[in-house]
């Protein structure tokens, strides 16, 4: 039988992340990979995940 750890945190401190679970901004591997956007190089970057996916939602949408 196969052992998934999909619920197991990855990355690092000094890597940001935004949680999608909890909807805010975290530093290293606080939630798992399923339930956030990063790693952001800054904790900016990383509040912002979002609104960029939000952009990048449209630009999808506008292609013809």
């Amino acid at each position: 039988m196969a052992f998934h750890k999909a619920n197991k945190p990855a990355g690092k401190p000094g890597e940001w992340f935004y949680c999608l679970k909890h909807k805010r901004v975290e530093e290293g591997p606080d939630c798992p990979s399923k339930d956030r956007f990063g790693p952001y190089a800054t904790k900016g970057e990383a509040e912002h995940a979002m609104e960029r996916v939000a952009e990048r939602n449209d630009e999808w949408d506008s292609r013809e």
